[in-house]
């Protein structure tokens, strides 16, 4: 009788254990990383119909990734070329950038006052290697569109249809041209400024008619795979994609469909970095 009621036991506690016996076991949520937000998969509509370059409107099924709630400021990023000496602005190679490179800093050292402020003038290489130091990577142009839209369907702006200028840093929208990360408020995945403030940078090669040919599921132009791209990017010469429109862009740029691409040595006072790491 012991026996038998010791056997019953073990199997009870077993099935809890394994999951059987009808018994469902909660998995623990996904611990998501400091300062990123958890977009989940699904699909969406992208593209438009405002230029040729976004169209044809298609679906696309996204894996869910992790995204930086933020753009990568000035202290952060003095943070990797403090401890990436060659990334540095006097020891940067020169095939890397073309000219220009942290424009804003005096050395190693960003404007006083602008800790808090987008990392600007740097390159898509620079950009590479700062999120592969960081343990992350750049965005896909999917994977931006998608997170940029901040759960809504159809929609020109992360917040709706209607321009507004309490909710994003565009042209005119401000006296000081650049704002702090955060000046904004998010979009309904908790994002900020996913449109003005700076470009941020994307994985993809740029091509006008891409759409076209686009694949269904997790598309990226220019490569069979993100991997390929990390593990080769210093030797990419390709234009490479850029979104979100910046404090200097017209209203046609804040749209959450508009595309542009520049070549990957390219550096501006409008262009900065976000960062995505695969679930």
């Amino acid at each position: 009788m012991i026996f038998k009621k010791l056997s019953c036991f073990v199997l009870i506690i077993t099935c809890l254990f394994i999951g059987g016996c009808g018994v469902k076991v909660p998995h623990p949520a996904p611990v998501v990383p400091e300062g990123m937000v958890l977009i989940p998969a699904g699909e969406f509509q992208m593209g438009s119909v405002a230029s040729e370059s976004e169209e044809p409107v298609h679906i696309v099924f996204i894996n869910a990734f992790y995204i930086d709630k933020y753009e990568v400021t000035n202290a952060q990023y003095k943070q990797f070329v403090d401890a990436n000496p060659q990334w540095q602005k006097d020891r940067i190679d020169k095939a890397l950038h073309k000219g220009g490179y942290l424009a804003l800093w005096n050395g190693n050292e960003y404007p006083s006052g602008k800790a808090n402020y987008p990392v600007v003038y740097v390159s898509w290489y620079a950009a590479m290697a700062y999120a592969q130091w960081a343990g992350k990577r750049l965005p896909t142009e999917a994977e931006w569109e998608y997170a940029a839209r901040g759960g809504l369907s159809g929609q020109k702006y992360p917040w709706g249809n209607e321009l507004d200028r309490s909710k994003a840093n565009y042209y005119n929208s401000n006296d000081s041209n650049m704002t702090p990360v955060g000046t904004y408020p998010p979009n309904g995945y908790g994002l900020y400024d996913m449109v003005g403030s700076v470009w941020e940078w994307c994985l993809d090669e740029y091509h006008d008619d891409f759409y076209a040919r686009s694949p269904r599921e997790n598309p990226i132009s220019g490569a069979i795979t993100i991997d390929w791209v990390i593990d080769n990017f210093t030797n990419i010469k390709t234009p490479r994609t850029l979104r979100s429109g910046s404090w200097g862009s017209y209203p046609a740029a804040l749209r959450v469909s508009f595309r542009s691409g520049d070549p990957p040595t390219n550096v501006a006072e409008v262009i900065g970095i976000r960062c995505v790491r695969t679930q």
